[in-house]
């Protein structure tokens, strides 16, 4: 919720010094369109990207309205509006090409609460700190060591996994595996929404935040089970703030533990062995299981201009993916460049690569036939998924940005027997 790329007009109150801001309003509505080109594949199966030539958009509009209530208590609420039309049917990758589609339904516009939340803070001393003006979060001055519950409707990602270079598909990178750890099997509806609360304690250089949300009743789908102490997703995350060759950074450790009602892909290959046919894990989603995980994050400024950032994630893979993608290991790192070198202040270039791959049970799976909720070519000779991607962002007028992006995606869905694949995207950001 802090940096969600939409900026803000202030409707009580002001940005004077010491006066917080006591109600805001922001705005955002991101257009990206894009084209997938023909490539090669032996053969493909029902749950393949298309090695055809294809087209894809989604579009979405955000209104963030908040207002202080009592001491340090503050109230927000996100309505939102999303259509789109994803490449394949959002199938065929790990990773993919733009993060904004999930929130999409169909080609038909779609109104939805997408944040309903309370946020308290209690001031412990240590000096003060400003906060700016931004989506989900009022201006105002608040102490340097301090905590902070959030409770409600909101995504997971408003606070765990943050990063200033790679985070927002509506502002920075498009992929999947670039707007957070791909690994991380955060807990969400298909939209990318929970329910839950998180409480982080900042002192200082140091932050240490832990959260529960609820896991939707079936993998990858909307209705959420509110069962909040039989099927949930933890996960706690430090955070340290630091300095290398006097510009900032932060290195991020997060550990995640989800607890729903999961397929195991060996019970699903050992059950195909005795039965016959290729392994369906729908077969096997019988009891609640465990899945863990752990992501590294960092990003380091290296001029006013320039940052550097990184990611490594890993889990275990046994099970299927319940809310995000199938990837269990991922490693991703890239630029991000200011252009005020040359005179364009606003405009931005970032340049990224990932590597996704998978748990040795998740590949024997697909190898043999299986259908994942996103992946299944029929067979598979397995090899990690590469992505390169780059972007450019141009500052058209004061609260409005074009930008051109490129993904190659090197063995599509982990298979060496299909692609690569080219997209090509572009993208309209307006906020105030």
């Amino acid at each position: 919720m802090r940096g969600n790329g939409i900026c803000s007009i202030i409707l009580v109150g002001g940005c004077a010094q010491d006066v917080p801001e006591e109600t805001g309003a922001k705005f955002q509505a991101t257009y990206v369109w894009q084209r997938k080109s023909p490539f090669g594949a032996p053969y493909s199966g029902p749950h393949s990207l298309s090695p055809d030539r294809e087209k894809s958009y989604s579009l979405t509009a955000t209104a963030a309205l908040g207002t202080r209530t009592w001491r340090g208590g503050e109230v927000y609420f996100n309505p939102e509006v999303a259509q789109g039309v994803p490449l394949s049917g959002l199938t065929g990758l790990g990773g993919f090409t733009n993060g904004e589609i999930a929130r999409t339904s169909g080609p038909s516009a779609t109104f939805y609460r997408a944040r309903l939340f309370a946020r308290q803070t209690w001031g412990l001393g240590g000096g003060g700190e400003k906060l700016e003006s931004d989506a989900n979060q009022l201006a105002g001055s608040v102490d340097r060591r301090r905590l902070v519950l959030t409770a409600g409707n909101l995504s997971v990602l408003d606070i765990f996994d943050d990063n200033s270079f790679s985070h927002d598909p509506r502002t920075q990178f498009l992929n999947w595996s670039l707007m957070t750890h791909g690994a991380y099997d955060y807990a969400a509806d298909a939209r990318g929404y929970s329910w839950g609360l998180a409480l982080e304690y900042l002192s200082d250089d140091w932050t240490l935040k832990a959260g529960r949300f609820i896991q939707p009743k079936e993998p990858n789908q909307l209705a959420l089970d509110p069962r909040i102490f039989r099927h949930y997703g933890d996960q706690i995350e430090i955070e340290r703030v630091h300095a290398f060759a006097d510009r900032p950074g932060k290195l991020r450790f997060l550990v995640f533990r989800n607890v729903a009602r999961m397929a195991r892909y060996q019970d699903a290959l050992d059950l195909a062995a005795q039965v016959g046919g290729p392994p369906d894990i729908n077969a096997v989603r019988t009891v609640e299981r465990v899945k863990r995980g752990i992501g590294l994050n960092l990003e380091q400024e290296i001029s006013p201009s320039v940052g550097l950032f990184g990611r490594a994630s890993w889990a275990d893979g046994q099970t299927e993916t319940y809310a995000f993608t199938e990837i269990d290991r991922s490693l991703s790192g890239g630029v991000s460049v200011k252009g005020g070198a040359f005179g364009r202040a606003r405009d931005t270039l970032g340049i990224a690569y990932v590597r996704n791959a998978l748990s040795t049970a998740h590949r024997d799976y697909l190898a043999a036939g299986g259908l994942g909720f996103f992946l299944g070519d029929g067979a598979l000779d397995y090899r990690p998924e590469n992505i390169l991607e780059t972007y450019y962002s141009l500052n058209v007028v004061k609260d409005f940005w074009f930008s051109v992006d490129f993904q190659r995606i090197s063995n599509p869905g982990y298979n060496a027997d299909r692609g690569p694949a080219t997209v090509i995207s572009g993208r309209l950001h307006y906020g105030f």
